[in-house]
C-alpha cells in the first residue's frame, strides 16, 4: 500500500484531535468507573435536566444491535476496527482543516468506545439528558463523550457537505 493512502497534509492535525477526543473520553470514564464508582453509588442528579448515570452498552449508537456474549463483542471491535481504517484513509486525502476535524473527532470517539469493548466487553455510557414536566416527559438517550465527538463529527461532515462553496462545484 502507498504512503499517501495512509499520511496527508492534514494527517497530523487529524490523529492529535483523535487522540484528544480519545484521551477526555477514557479520562472521563475512568474517573467515574474508578473515582466516583458510579456502579455503586448510583445516578449522580446535577440539575434539573441532567444526570450521571452508568448503562453498560453490548450494542452499537442508541443501544442498537445488542450481542450477548464474546462473539458479539469481537464481531463489533472488528466492525469499529474496519471503520477506523477507512476513516483514516480519508483523513489522509483530506484537503480541509474542517473535514480533517471531523474525521478526528470520529476516529477518536471509535477507538475510546472500541477501547471499552475490548476491555468490559461492553462501552460505559453516563451522560442522561431528561425533561420531566407535569404533562410531559422527555428522556434522551445515555451516551459518552466518545458518542458526542463522533456526533460533532458527522456534524461537521455534514455542515462542509452542504457548505456553499464546496456545494456550488458539483455537478
Amino acid at each position: 500500500m502507498r504512503s499517501h493512502y495512509l499520511w496527508g497534509p492534514l494527517s497530523r492535525f487529524g490523529v492529535i484531535v483523535a487522540v484528544l477526543a480519545c484521551a477526555i473520553d477514557q479520562a472521563s470514564k475512568l474517573y467515574l468507573l474508578r473515582v466516583v464508582h458510579l456502579a455503586t453509588t448510583g445516578p449522580i442528579r446535577l440539575g434539573p435536566f441532567f444526570d450521571f448515570v452508568l448503562t453498560r452498552n453490548t450494542g452499537i449508537s442508541y443501544g442498537w444491535f445488542q450481542t450477548v456474549g464474546p462473539l458479539g463483542t469481537w464481531v463489533l471491535l472488528a466492525v469499529k476496527i474496519v471503520a477506523v481504517v477507512l476513516l483514516w484513509v480519508w483523513l489522509a486525502r483530506a484537503s480541509d482543516r474542517l473535514t480533517a476535524l471531523s474525521l478526528g473527532l470520529i476516529i477518536g470517539g471509535a477507538i475510546g468506545n472500541g477501547i471499552d469493548r475490548f476491555a468490559y466487553g461492553w462501552v460505559a455510557d453516563f451522560v442522561y439528558f431528561h425533561i420531566t414536566t407535569a404533562h410531559w416527559r422527555f428522556d434522551w438517550y445515555v451516551f459518552n463523550l466518545a458518542d458526542a465527538a463522533i456526533v460533532a463529527g458527522v456534524a461537521g461532515l455534514l455542515y462542509e457537505s452542504f457548505r456553499g462553496d464546496r456545494a456550488a462545484n458539483r455537478p
